[in-house]
């Protein structure tokens, strides 16, 4: 959520900003601003998209944001940057201050006046109080008045310098040469460096053209590597495609075997030193992990617990010894980070999934173990899915041999087909021309309804997500075995209804349940690579062959696909879907 921007070096920086800001633009957005410095700080910004700026500003330092409204509603006045009362400070915030409310009451009685809504504005405010003949000075006093969550940048214009903090939102920096960067994240400036440094919680820093220095938040220089990116800028791009989902959907089978060859290259082991494991996760993480609960209670035969971060961070602490694994795409999910907050200081053992290198979540488990999906720009996630279901298998294969639960020959059949699975989504995606010709049926329809058993109810609730927040589609799962309870009410004549019918022990019971909706005047899709399921419904899709355990991985490539096309018949701007954004990182 937001994107922020910053730039020092020889460039033009008002057409740098306006660029890198595009590249943020997957993290969701109501409107967009940039600041420049050239003998004054110069500001536009607008509600609404990047489009609606046209700078005209010169100068070779500057800041720009992209904001997603949580204090204030979308508008010109509440859009980033903010400027002080003397004009000689601006700011770009991502998070929430916490206690702005108090500090802007303190501000008002000392004579300053807001322009905004926002929390966000007492920090530029704040920096003006603090000033005194040190632009760093001042934005360490503010900043460790502040409470809450933020990436904060800001520039002044009689120091040639930007100042950056982090605190629970990530912030990351770009070293070039006689310039340098700060951004979101990487795509950002990837044009112009591959050498990052990702800046921790409770670390501020300090750019100018030729150097950038750290500090902890009480002014301690802190020092830190470089790291090198071995993706380029082309790969953030779309590459011919129409859209950055579609071309992430047919990066699968490469993101697939680049995990797979990440995973291997390292010795991890876990041992079984706890009663059971907990997952904790949001949105599309969370389906990877009920996902992971099936897979593991299955073939480990240990309990297994998944909570929505937002509601684990709630629960009381209870007598128990878990293994606690967090996933999280971006590494920034608030909730998450939060939750792996608590489980650590439980002392809990913990394992963090994420795709994104030096990410918040790293700083607070005892493992992690990284997805190398590569980026992806689209919001709805679909790579970055099927490769957190790649690492969970990883996981429980490595667990299950070296804690003897698993035999070398089983260990060796499961890890054959781990192998196979790039080759698996690869004929999952010649499926392409059946998902357009059922995405023209399902683009009429109000309600869309998917059922599954076991494992792949997770994948239903997956589909049903992907088709409801790009096509705007209402779309719910259930378990197949459900129905009877409640949802049949809802089926009507030519409701679709889409079934996936593994060859698993609830074979026979998915066709009595296909029967029953069918019965009620259904249109049922059904996604099996048994062709007697031909017979029961109304579209077959032929699903490649695979065992069981690894059906979820074609059958979700499947689903991604028909999300995709039924928005894109309806027009939708499917990158980037109203009121959502890629990054959840405030509660």
């Amino acid at each position: 959520m937001c994107g922020i921007v910053g730039y020092i070096g020889f460039r033009n920086a008002t057409k740098l900003l306006i660029e890198s800001l595009k590249r943020l633009e997957y993290r969701g957005y109501d409107s967009a601003g940039v600041a420049v410095i050239d003998g004054k700080i110069n500001i536009e910004k607008r509600k609404g998209y990047i489009t609606n700026l046209n700078p005209k500003f010169n100068g070779n330092i500057g800041i720009g944001h992209t904001r997603w409204a949580t204090h204030g509603k979308p508008s010109d006045i509440n859009a980033h940057p903010f400027i002080d009362c003397t004009g000689n400070f601006a700011v770009v915030h991502n998070g929430i201050i916490e206690n702005y409310m108090k500090l802007r009451e303190d501000l008002i009685k000392k004579g300053h006046k807001f322009s905004s809504d926002t929390d966000s504005e007492v920090i530029v405010h704040l920096i003006e109080e603090n000033y005194k003949d040190s632009f760093r000075d001042a934005f360490f006093k503010t900043v460790n008045m502040l409470k809450g969550s933020f990436a904060i940048v800001a520039i002044h214009n009689g120091e040639r310098k930007i100042m950056g903090a982090k605190k629970e939102s990530p912030l990351i920096i770009g070293i070039g040469d006689h310039e340098n960067f700060v951004a979101s994240d990487i795509p950002a400036f990837l044009k112009y460096t591959n050498r990052v440094i990702t800046m921790q919680d409770g670390e501020v820093c300090e750019l100018t053209d030729d150097f950038v220095r750290f500090y902890n938040f009480g002014g301690k220089e802190i020092k830190k590597d470089v790291e090198y990116i071995n993706w380029s800028a082309e790969d953030a791009e779309k590459g011919g495609y129409e859209h950055f989902m579609l071309k992430e959907i047919y990066e699968e089978p490469e993101a697939i075997e680049r995990t797979i060859h990440s995973l291997f290259s390292r010795d991890f082991r876990i041992k079984n030193n706890f009663d059971k494991i907990v997952f904790v996760a949001c949105g599309t993480s969370y389906h990877a992990s009920l996902i992971g609960k099936y897979a593991i209670e299955e073939i480990l035969k240990i309990p297994v617990e998944v909570y929505y971060a937002s509601e684990y961070r709630y629960r009381p602490e209870v007598k128990e010894e878990p293994l606690v694994i967090l996933i999280t795409q971006s590494g920034e999910t608030a909730d998450t980070i939060a939750a792996a907050k608590i489980a650590k200081y439980r002392g809990y053992r913990t394992i963090g999934i994420t795709n994104v290198l030096g990410s918040s979540i790293t700083n607070y488990v005892d493992n992690i173990i990284y997805t190398s999906a590569g980026p992806e720009i689209g919001v709805a996630a679909t790579k970055t899915f099927i490769t957190q279901i790649i690492a969970i298998y990883y996981l429980i294969f490595k667990f299950g041999y070296y804690n003897g639960v698993l035999s070398r020959g089983k260990f060796d059949y499961y890890i054959d087909i781990l192998w196979k699975t790039p080759e698996i989504v690869e004929k999952s995606l010649l499926l392409e021309q059946d998902a357009i010709e059922e995405a023209e049926k399902l683009k009429k329809h109000g309600d869309i309804f998917y059922i599954a058993r076991e494992i792949n109810y997770p994948v239903a609730m997956e589909g049903a997500l992907k088709m409801k927040e790009i096509s705007y589609i209402h779309a719910e799962a259930y378990p197949a075995g459900e129905l009877k309870h409640g949802p049949l009410a809802l089926i009507n004549e030519g409701t679709p209804v889409i079934s996936i019918v593994s060859e698993d022990k609830t074979y026979d019971k998915m066709l009595s349940n296909i029967r029953e909706v069918s019965a009620r005047g259904a249109y049922v899709i059904a996604l099996s690579p048994k062709e007697e399921v031909k017979k029961y419904v109304d579209k077959w899709i032929k699903m490649p062959e695979i065992d069981y355990i690894f059906s979820p991985i074609p059958n979700t490539v499947f689903l991604q696909l028909l999300a995709y096309h039924t928005a894109k018949i309806l027009g939708r701007e499917i990158d980037k879907p109203k009121n959502l954004a890629k990054s959840v990182t405030v509660e």
